[in-house]
Protein backbone atom coordinates (compact mmCIF):
# COMPACT_ATOMS: atom_id res chain seq x y z
CA UNK A 1 0.00 0.00 0.00
CA UNK A 2 1.50 3.39 -1.07
CA UNK A 3 -1.27 5.70 0.57
CA UNK A 4 -3.26 5.70 3.89
CA UNK A 5 -5.72 8.53 4.54
CA UNK A 6 -6.79 8.52 8.06
CA UNK A 7 -10.59 10.33 8.45
CA UNK A 8 -11.45 10.68 12.14
CA UNK A 9 -14.84 12.35 12.71
CA UNK A 10 -17.84 13.00 15.10
CA UNK A 11 -21.37 13.51 13.61
CA UNK A 12 -19.99 14.96 9.76
CA UNK A 13 -22.83 12.97 7.93
CA UNK A 14 -23.17 15.86 5.90
CA UNK A 15 -19.91 16.67 4.14
CA UNK A 16 -18.57 12.38 3.94
CA UNK A 17 -20.12 12.03 0.14
CA UNK A 18 -18.78 15.47 -0.66
CA UNK A 19 -15.54 14.59 1.11
CA UNK A 20 -14.91 11.27 -0.21
CA UNK A 21 -15.63 11.49 -4.04
CA UNK A 22 -13.16 15.29 -3.35
CA UNK A 23 -10.56 12.86 -2.40
CA UNK A 24 -11.47 9.90 -5.00
CA UNK A 25 -11.23 12.71 -7.50
CA UNK A 26 -7.38 13.79 -6.36
CA UNK A 27 -6.42 10.57 -6.50
CA UNK A 28 -7.79 9.36 -10.33
CA UNK A 29 -5.05 10.81 -12.11
CA UNK A 30 -2.04 8.89 -10.32
CA UNK A 31 -1.57 5.17 -9.96
CA UNK A 32 -1.26 4.25 -6.71
CA UNK A 33 -2.49 1.92 -4.22
CA UNK A 34 -4.43 4.07 -1.60
CA UNK A 35 -6.97 3.11 1.36
CA UNK A 36 -9.39 5.52 2.89
CA UNK A 37 -9.81 4.78 6.69
CA UNK A 38 -12.91 6.81 8.11
CA UNK A 39 -13.18 6.86 12.29
CA UNK A 40 -16.57 7.28 13.42
CA UNK A 41 -15.59 8.52 16.78
CA UNK A 42 -19.15 7.52 18.38
CA UNK A 43 -21.70 10.28 16.29
CA UNK A 44 -24.94 9.84 17.41
CA UNK A 45 -26.34 10.62 13.89
CA UNK A 46 -25.73 8.23 10.55
CA UNK A 47 -22.38 9.29 9.74
CA UNK A 48 -21.65 5.44 10.12
CA UNK A 49 -24.30 4.12 7.76
CA UNK A 50 -22.88 6.89 5.12
CA UNK A 51 -19.45 5.30 5.76
CA UNK A 52 -20.85 1.58 4.94
CA UNK A 53 -22.00 3.00 2.15
CA UNK A 54 -19.01 4.45 0.75
CA UNK A 55 -17.75 0.79 1.44
CA UNK A 56 -19.73 -0.92 -0.91
CA UNK A 57 -19.15 2.00 -3.23
CA UNK A 58 -15.23 1.70 -3.70
CA UNK A 59 -13.25 -0.74 -2.15
CA UNK A 60 -10.68 1.01 -1.20
CA UNK A 61 -12.89 2.61 1.42
CA UNK A 62 -12.80 1.10 4.53
CA UNK A 63 -14.17 2.24 8.65
CA UNK A 64 -13.66 1.79 11.91
CA UNK A 65 -16.89 2.90 14.67
CA UNK A 66 -16.42 3.46 18.40
CA UNK A 67 -18.69 2.46 21.01
CA UNK A 68 -18.82 6.00 21.84
CA UNK A 69 -16.93 9.11 21.96
CA UNK A 70 -13.26 8.66 22.94
CA UNK A 71 -11.84 11.49 21.43
CA UNK A 72 -9.60 12.16 18.10
CA UNK A 73 -6.71 11.11 19.55
CA UNK A 74 -8.03 7.38 20.56
CA UNK A 75 -9.69 7.86 16.71
CA UNK A 76 -5.98 8.59 15.36
CA UNK A 77 -4.69 5.68 17.32
CA UNK A 78 -6.99 3.19 16.01
CA UNK A 79 -6.12 4.60 12.14
CA UNK A 80 -2.49 4.22 12.71
CA UNK A 81 -2.96 1.00 14.21
CA UNK A 82 -4.81 -0.29 11.08
CA UNK A 83 -3.00 1.28 8.30
CA UNK A 84 -0.83 -0.46 5.75
CA UNK A 85 0.21 2.89 3.90
CA UNK A 86 4.19 3.75 3.78
CA UNK A 87 3.05 7.15 3.95
CA UNK A 88 0.01 8.21 5.75
CA UNK A 89 -1.88 11.51 5.16
CA UNK A 90 -4.48 13.06 8.23
CA UNK A 91 -7.21 15.27 7.78
CA UNK A 92 -10.83 15.96 9.26
CA UNK A 93 -14.45 15.23 7.38
CA UNK A 94 -15.31 18.64 8.12
CA UNK A 95 -14.53 19.88 4.41
CA UNK A 96 -12.25 23.08 6.01
CA UNK A 97 -9.00 20.71 5.49
CA UNK A 98 -8.66 19.92 1.48
CA UNK A 99 -7.89 17.02 -0.25
CA UNK A 100 -6.19 18.56 -3.20
CA UNK A 101 -3.06 18.93 -0.49
CA UNK A 102 -2.88 15.03 0.04
CA UNK A 103 -0.56 13.85 -3.63
CA UNK A 104 1.92 16.80 -2.62
CA UNK A 105 2.32 15.65 0.63
CA UNK A 106 2.68 12.54 -0.27
CA UNK A 107 5.49 13.18 -2.79
CA UNK A 108 7.31 15.30 -0.55
CA UNK A 109 7.34 12.47 1.95
CA UNK A 110 8.41 10.08 -0.85
CA UNK A 111 11.28 12.15 -2.17
CA UNK A 112 12.20 15.09 0.38
CA UNK A 113 12.99 12.01 2.66
CA UNK A 114 10.51 13.28 5.88
CA UNK A 115 9.42 11.91 8.77
CA UNK A 116 6.05 14.79 9.51
CA UNK A 117 4.85 17.49 7.02
CA UNK A 118 2.32 19.28 9.50
CA UNK A 119 -0.19 21.60 7.30
CA UNK A 120 0.21 25.37 7.92
CA UNK A 121 -3.13 27.40 7.63
CA UNK A 122 -1.52 30.24 6.95
CA UNK A 123 -5.25 32.00 6.17
CA UNK A 124 -7.94 30.94 8.29
CA UNK A 125 -11.18 31.36 8.07
CA UNK A 126 -12.78 30.98 11.52
CA UNK A 127 -12.96 33.82 13.95
CA UNK A 128 -10.69 36.13 14.80
CA UNK A 129 -11.36 36.52 18.22
CA UNK A 130 -12.57 33.28 19.59
CA UNK A 131 -9.88 30.82 17.13
CA UNK A 132 -7.26 32.85 15.82
CA UNK A 133 -5.67 34.54 18.15
CA UNK A 134 -6.33 31.68 20.86
CA UNK A 135 -4.63 29.80 18.35
CA UNK A 136 -1.39 31.76 17.58
CA UNK A 137 -0.69 32.29 21.29
CA UNK A 138 -0.98 28.21 21.26
CA UNK A 139 1.41 27.97 18.59
CA UNK A 140 3.75 30.06 19.85
CA UNK A 141 3.94 28.84 23.40
CA UNK A 142 3.98 25.36 21.62
CA UNK A 143 7.22 26.53 19.57
CA UNK A 144 8.89 27.91 22.64
CA UNK A 145 8.45 24.78 24.73
CA UNK A 146 8.76 22.26 21.83
CA UNK A 147 12.03 23.67 19.66
CA UNK A 148 9.81 23.04 16.35
CA UNK A 149 9.58 25.44 14.60
CA UNK A 150 6.15 25.24 12.59
CA UNK A 151 3.31 27.33 12.75
CA UNK A 152 0.62 25.31 13.29
CA UNK A 153 0.71 22.52 15.96
CA UNK A 154 -3.58 21.83 15.54
CA UNK A 155 -3.60 21.37 12.43
CA UNK A 156 -5.44 18.33 10.93
CA UNK A 157 -4.11 17.24 7.52
CA UNK A 158 -0.72 16.00 8.23
CA UNK A 159 1.56 13.77 6.42
CA UNK A 160 3.62 10.65 8.18
CA UNK A 161 6.07 7.97 7.28
CA UNK A 162 4.44 4.89 8.09
CA UNK A 163 7.59 3.65 10.76
CA UNK A 164 6.54 7.42 12.42
CA UNK A 165 3.22 6.43 13.39
CA UNK A 166 4.08 2.91 13.77
CA UNK A 167 6.01 3.85 16.79
CA UNK A 168 4.71 6.73 18.59
CA UNK A 169 2.04 6.72 21.31
CA UNK A 170 -0.81 8.75 20.65
CA UNK A 171 -3.68 9.39 23.56
CA UNK A 172 -5.41 11.39 25.73
CA UNK A 173 -5.22 14.66 23.92
CA UNK A 174 -2.04 14.65 22.33
CA UNK A 175 -3.22 14.35 18.60
CA UNK A 176 -1.71 18.17 18.11
CA UNK A 177 1.47 16.97 19.17
CA UNK A 178 2.17 14.58 16.99
CA UNK A 179 5.18 16.42 15.80
CA UNK A 180 6.69 16.64 19.37
CA UNK A 181 5.75 12.94 19.72
CA UNK A 182 7.58 12.33 16.67
CA UNK A 183 10.96 14.37 17.54
CA UNK A 184 11.32 13.03 21.16
CA UNK A 185 11.49 9.44 19.44
CA UNK A 186 14.19 10.44 17.10
CA UNK A 187 12.09 11.29 13.67
CA UNK A 188 13.29 14.84 13.02
CA UNK A 189 13.27 15.72 9.58
CA UNK A 190 9.76 17.24 10.19
CA UNK A 191 8.62 20.49 7.87
CA UNK A 192 5.76 22.23 7.32
CA UNK A 193 3.62 23.29 4.59
CA UNK A 194 0.94 25.99 3.65
CA UNK A 195 -2.92 24.45 2.98
CA UNK A 196 -5.93 25.86 1.83
CA UNK A 197 -7.89 26.26 5.00
CA UNK A 198 -11.79 26.68 3.98
CA UNK A 199 -14.83 28.20 5.84
CA UNK A 200 -17.28 24.91 7.19
CA UNK A 201 -19.76 23.90 5.18
CA UNK A 202 -21.89 21.88 7.44
CA UNK A 203 -22.60 21.48 10.76
CA UNK A 204 -20.69 23.39 13.69
CA UNK A 205 -17.43 22.28 15.23
CA UNK A 206 -17.15 20.31 18.35
CA UNK A 207 -14.99 22.28 19.53
CA UNK A 208 -14.78 25.13 22.32
CA UNK A 209 -12.57 27.54 24.50
CA UNK A 210 -11.40 24.24 26.47
CA UNK A 211 -9.40 22.74 23.43
CA UNK A 212 -6.87 25.67 23.65
CA UNK A 213 -6.63 25.02 28.09
CA UNK A 214 -6.29 21.18 27.18
CA UNK A 215 -3.50 21.94 25.12
CA UNK A 216 -1.37 24.05 26.84
CA UNK A 217 -1.76 21.42 30.03
CA UNK A 218 -1.20 18.74 27.45
CA UNK A 219 2.11 20.59 26.12
CA UNK A 220 3.13 20.89 29.69
CA UNK A 221 2.17 16.90 30.34
CA UNK A 222 4.51 16.03 27.21
CA UNK A 223 7.62 18.35 28.26
CA UNK A 224 7.67 16.35 31.75
CA UNK A 225 7.34 12.71 30.21
CA UNK A 226 10.41 13.90 27.93
CA UNK A 227 12.26 15.25 30.55
CA UNK A 228 11.35 12.34 33.21
CA UNK A 229 8.95 9.98 31.94
CA UNK A 230 11.57 7.37 31.67
CA UNK A 231 12.78 8.08 35.30
CA UNK A 232 10.70 10.10 37.47
CA UNK A 233 12.87 9.43 40.38
CA UNK A 234 15.03 12.29 38.88
CA UNK A 235 13.00 14.68 39.39
CA UNK A 236 11.22 13.71 42.78
CA UNK A 237 14.07 12.19 44.13
CA UNK A 238 15.83 15.45 43.27
CA UNK A 239 13.12 17.60 45.26
CA UNK A 240 12.78 15.40 47.83
CA UNK A 241 16.35 15.23 49.08
CA UNK A 242 16.41 19.30 48.93
CA UNK A 243 13.53 18.94 51.09
CA UNK A 244 14.84 16.61 53.41
CA UNK A 245 18.63 18.49 53.83
CA UNK A 246 16.58 21.37 54.66
CA UNK A 247 14.38 19.86 57.39
CA UNK A 248 16.94 17.48 58.98
CA UNK A 249 19.57 20.80 59.29
CA UNK A 250 16.57 23.05 60.53
CA UNK A 251 16.15 20.51 62.65
CA UNK A 252 19.69 19.93 63.96
CA UNK A 253 20.04 23.51 64.33
CA UNK A 254 16.87 24.17 66.55
CA UNK A 255 18.00 21.07 68.57
CA UNK A 256 21.45 22.23 69.58
CA UNK A 257 19.70 25.91 70.04
CA UNK A 258 17.82 24.80 72.65
CA UNK A 259 19.75 22.44 74.64
CA UNK A 260 23.14 25.03 74.50
CA UNK A 261 22.03 28.36 74.03
CA UNK A 262 18.64 28.76 75.02
CA UNK A 263 17.59 26.03 77.85
CA UNK A 264 15.01 28.38 79.92
CA UNK A 265 13.39 30.07 76.20
CA UNK A 266 10.42 28.84 74.43
CA UNK A 267 9.38 25.33 73.88
CA UNK A 268 10.49 24.19 70.59
CA UNK A 269 6.81 23.50 69.57
CA UNK A 270 6.29 27.28 70.06
CA UNK A 271 9.09 27.89 67.03
CA UNK A 272 8.11 28.86 63.75
CA UNK A 273 11.22 26.91 62.35
CA UNK A 274 10.05 23.83 64.03
CA UNK A 275 7.12 23.84 61.67
CA UNK A 276 9.05 24.84 58.95
CA UNK A 277 11.06 21.41 59.67
CA UNK A 278 8.82 19.41 59.75
CA UNK A 279 6.79 20.03 57.10
CA UNK A 280 10.00 19.82 54.44
CA UNK A 281 10.70 16.77 55.63
CA UNK A 282 7.25 15.34 55.33
CA UNK A 283 7.15 16.87 51.95
CA UNK A 284 10.98 15.23 51.20
CA UNK A 285 9.49 12.09 52.40
CA UNK A 286 6.60 11.97 50.34
CA UNK A 287 8.25 12.92 46.90
CA UNK A 288 10.63 10.33 47.25
CA UNK A 289 7.91 8.18 47.60
CA UNK A 290 6.11 9.52 44.76
CA UNK A 291 9.74 9.18 43.03
CA UNK A 292 9.53 5.19 43.51
CA UNK A 293 5.41 4.48 42.66
CA UNK A 294 6.49 6.34 39.02
CA UNK A 295 9.60 3.98 38.87
CA UNK A 296 7.17 1.44 39.37
CA UNK A 297 4.35 2.21 37.20
CA UNK A 298 6.49 2.34 34.44
CA UNK A 299 8.02 -1.31 35.14
CA UNK A 300 4.90 -2.95 35.92
CA UNK A 301 2.24 -0.94 33.44
CA UNK A 302 -0.20 -2.84 32.09
CA UNK A 303 -1.10 -1.67 28.85
CA UNK A 304 -4.67 -1.21 28.58
CA UNK A 305 -7.41 -0.59 25.71
CA UNK A 306 -8.44 3.17 25.90
CA UNK A 307 -11.00 2.73 23.08
CA UNK A 308 -14.04 -0.10 22.23
CA UNK A 309 -14.20 -0.79 18.75
CA UNK A 310 -17.72 -2.07 18.13
CA UNK A 311 -17.67 -2.62 14.26
CA UNK A 312 -15.09 -2.49 11.23
CA UNK A 313 -14.80 -2.40 7.46
CA UNK A 314 -12.68 -4.09 6.37
CA UNK A 315 -12.23 -6.45 2.98
CA UNK A 316 -10.64 -9.33 2.85
CA UNK A 317 -7.21 -9.41 0.47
Amino acid sequence: MDLSIIIPLLNESESLDELHDWILNELKTVSIKYEIIFIDDGSIDNSWEKIQILNKRNKNTKGIRFLKNYGKSQALHAGFLKCSGRVVVTLDADLQDSPSEILNLYNRIINEKLDVISGWKKKRYDSIIFKNIPSKIFNWAARKVSGIKIHDFNCGIKAYRSEVIKNINVYGEMHRYIPVLASNNGYNKIDEQIVIHQARKYGVTKFGWSRFINGFLDLITIWFLNKFGKKPMHLFGLIGTIMLIIGFFSSLFIGIDKLYFKTQGRLITERPEFYIALTTMILGAQFFVAGFVGELIIKYQNKTKRYRIISTLFNKK
